[in-house]
């Protein structure tokens, strides 16, 4: 049996012009920034406009951990909005941008797959409205002005030995992990070790997502520590008068994103910071403006639930004061019989014995959500080779743990393969049986938020932190930055700092390698592992089979 691919499917689509899509929210043309006739940002003064509506209900996708044989979590996000709107629900989706790292990497689009799709494919995937590139472009102007500022006479006294703004780019890039600037002589400045980090770890993405408006995004962006004086005193973004400036450049950048699924249902496409290094939500104003227009909303959070549901429910809900009122788990039969010690290549065959042996990662990440107060389902994203068995084994087990799970079939049949789950969604919203807390209180130190989470989401024995780090943190309170939540960057693969480790292992630890404040952004950024803030290229990246064919149609995005 052949399939079609992902970019055959999306060049199929009978787009509506962006105009109409933005009709179904109320969004008249006036009040949508054209970039060519299927995308739109949606204007500042009509987001403002809407403040005084009551919310809708917001429903969260997340998955368990990735593997190799694919979840689908984005796939599901949007399969479901479309199957909410397919059982006459008002319904609108709100899912990240794509950074070009993983679509030239290794992971490929973000823009979900098969019939449950947001269009246009090409262009979310590679510049879309130009978002990354502004905000890439905010942060690199801060470093240019901090190295002038240091250059012509250095009048706040900066220790160029203590200078914590890097650059960023779009892009893996190992080579820029770390390196010496200024090198050539005096016209060239001070020498100095720095280094680059991919676009979406940058803390102005996190910060373009989480504020509420230009105001407080310039603010936020004043906020930035970007350097500490030989007497530690922290030198800020807006002492060094970048904030207005930077501001002007995140202007369009700062407002959502509007396209549409392949069936011509309303989604936001804002944001991209990654869950494994950074929050890994959509932005704040994308899902707050969603929530004031459609009875439903569908977004998600990146990675699995111990790294994107965490943060979503730690930060992004706390800063922005939204609950959801269902969770959404995504699981697949391959990646139960992954976790079960199944490899890649033996997934066909039936083998319900390694299903069940991989279920306790899903079981872990279940009890881990419903500690949130909210109540879970999980999607079975349907492959075909799964087997009635398989599929009965995992409903079985999640039943055991208390919740159930729906077959879904969006990926070949787009909404009309996810009606049940649609449904059942609907009814556990309406029913508001959602009692949402965070994990941790504001108050609570920031050492003792990541251990909470350590233990309780990834169950680990202990958190590994040397004494300097340790300071560092009491330091950070005592300036003021105590009650901040804490953004855990970890590995996605496993709940413990090793990829390798799948299943629901227990007896780890959790050792922390760095911690960075992101005071702008109003957070603690803690480094776990291994895990790079600059990721590479993996052998074979997927760029090597990118390209135009005869038609000058784009192959090779996925």
């Amino acid at each position: 049996m052949s399939f079609k691919t992902d970019i055959e499917i999306a060049r199929e689509a009978n787009k509506k012009p962006i105009q109409e899509v933005g009709a179904k929210l109320g969004i008249s043309s006036d009040d949508l920034l054209p970039y060519g006739h299927d995308k739109a940002k949606v204007s500042q003064q009509f987001i403002n406009s809407v403040q005084d509506r009551p919310d809708g209900k917001l429903i969260l996708v997340t998955a368990i951990n990735p593997t190799p044989a694919g979840e689908g979590k984005t796939t599901t996000t949007v399969g479901l909005g479309d199957g909410l709107n397919a059982i006459g629900r008002n319904a609108a989706i709100c899912i990240r941008e794509a950074s070009l790292g993983p679509c030239f990497g290794m992971k490929g689009g973000a823009a979900g797959g098969g019939y449950a799709q947001v269009v246009p494919m090409e262009e979310m995937n590679l510049h879309f409205t130009g978002d990354f590139h502004a905000i890439t472009s905010a942060h690199n102007l801060l470093s240019a002005m901090i190295d002038n500022h240091i250059y012509w006479g250095n009048k706040l006294e900066i220790d160029e030995r203590r200078v914590v703004w890097r650059r960023v780019m779009d892009m893996n890039d190992r080579a820029l992990r770390d390196i010496v600037t200024s090198l050539g002589g005096v016209a060239n400045g001070f020498p100095r070790q720095t280094g680059f980090d991919i676009t979406v770890a940058s803390e102005v993405m996190a910060i373009l997502c989480l504020a509420r408006d230009l105001t407080d995004l310039q603010r936020r962006l004043g906020d930035i520590i970007v350097a500490y004086t030989r007497a530690r005193e922290p030198i800020t973004c807006r002492d060094i008068k970048a904030d207005g400036a930077m501001t002007v450049l995140l202007k369009d950048a700062m407002q959502p994103n509007l396209v549409q699924t392949l069936e011509n249902n309303p989604a936001f496409v804002h944001g991209g910071p990654f869950a494994n290094i950074a929050h890994g939500c959509n932005s704040v104003i994308a899902t707050t403006t969603a929530l004031k227009l459609a009875d439903y909303v569908v977004t998600e959070a990146g990675f699995g639930a111990d790294l994107g549901a965490e943060k979503f429910m730690n930060i992004k809900c706390r800063k922005a004061g939204i609950a959801p009122s269902a969770v959404v788990v995504v699981a697949t039969v391959r990646a139960m019989k992954m976790n079960g010690g199944v490899a890649k290549a033996d997934l066909g065959p039936e083998n319900v014995q390694a299903v069940q042996a991989g279920c306790p990662n899903l079981g872990r990440h279940i009890e881990n959500v419903k500690s949130f107060g909210v109540p879970v389902v999980v999607a079975i994203n349907h492959f075909v080779s799964d087997t009635d068995a398989e599929v009965a084994a995992v409903k079985e087990y999640v039943a055991s743990m208390g919740a159930e799970a729906i077959l879904c079939k969006h990926w070949a049949k787009g909404s009309e393969g996810v009606i049940d789950l649609a449904t059942r969604v609907a009814e556990i919203a309406d029913a508001d049986m959602a009692n949402f807390a965070p994990l941790y209180p504001d108050e609570m130190s920031l050492f003792q938020k990541i251990e909470t989470v350590a233990k309780r989401i990834y169950r680990a024995d202990e958190v590994l932190a040397d004494a300097k780090i340790r300071k560092q943190l009491k330091e950070w309170e005592e300036a003021g930055y105590g009650n901040l939540p804490v953004c855990m960057a970890k590995t996605q693969y496993s709940f413990t700092t090793d990829p390798n480790r799948r299943g629901a292992p227990t007896g780890h630890s959790v050792p922390i390698r760095e911690v960075r404040l992101s005071a702008g952004a109003g957070f603690v950024v803690v480094i776990c592992g291994e895990i790079m803030t600059m990721p590479g290229l993996p052998s074979v990246p997927a760029s090597e089979t990118i390209m135009l064919n005869a038609e000058g149609q784009i192959e090779g995005l996925f």
